[in-house]
């Protein structure tokens, strides 16, 4: 299991990446929803792609690239 630091590395161009296509797509559906609720309606579908779906196969493929260093 890599270091706190490196995951947190490796989740910040995810996170970024998945707010970045995420809130255009919603944005005109939840355009009239107060701030909160808007940002809560994009961490629900943002946060569980990154936690199941993003990091885990980052750590893969890096997990995947040391081994072929050594």
């Amino acid at each position: 299991m890599p270091y706190v630091h490196v995951r947190a590395r490796l989740t910040r161009p995810p996170v970024f990446t998945a707010l970045t296509v995420v809130q255009p797509a919603i944005g005109p559906y939840v355009a009239g929803f107060p701030m909160l609720l808007r940002t809560l309606v994009i961490t629900g579908i943002v946060v569980p792609a990154v936690v199941y779906a993003l990091v885990p196969n980052l750590l893969k493929v890096r997990t995947a690239a040391l081994g072929r260093l050594r």
